[in-house]
């Protein structure tokens, strides 16, 4: 690994286009990051792109476009990373996600996002939703 803590942070417009840059930045953040277990990169890298999917696809079009920060940060203990959005607030209970039907096209995010890492949290601050999503290196 590189230096610790071993950061990136991304300002992106809210749409689908971002959802690729956030995977080319997780990638890029992996190879800085060294040693970390397969499991563990999955689970994260899938958690992170639910949220930023979430983002993007329940941001309200009528308000124009928005954006969100991903901010992703490893330390020789934790992998993390902050999703921020301008959307409104978001009513969610992450205690229980439950996964969608098998025949349903969406409503698996947050099962899937809350499955693949350690600790996930919603609160809303100021005028932004705020995600925190961590996992423990091993």
């Amino acid at each position: 690994m590189t230096e610790i803590p071993v950061r990136r942070s991304l300002d992106l417009a809210v749409e689908v286009e971002s959802i690729e840059l956030v995977l080319d930045a997780l990638s890029a953040w992996w190879l800085d990051v060294g040693d970390v277990e397969p499991r563990v990169r999955f689970g994260f890298d899938t958690a992170v792109i639910e949220i930023a999917g979430n983002v993007v696809e329940h941001a309200p079009a009528h308000r124009g476009p928005g954006r969100f920060t991903v901010e992703l940060t490893a330390d020789a203990r934790t992998v993390s990373a902050t999703v921020s959005d301008d959307a409104d607030p978001v009513d969610v209970d992450l205690s229980a996600p439950t996964m969608a039907d098998v025949d349903q096209e969406s409503g698996r995010g947050l099962a899937l996002a809350r499955a693949g890492v350690d600790r996930l949290r919603y609160q809303r601050v100021g005028d932004r939703n705020v995600w925190r999503l961590e996992s423990e290196r091993a």
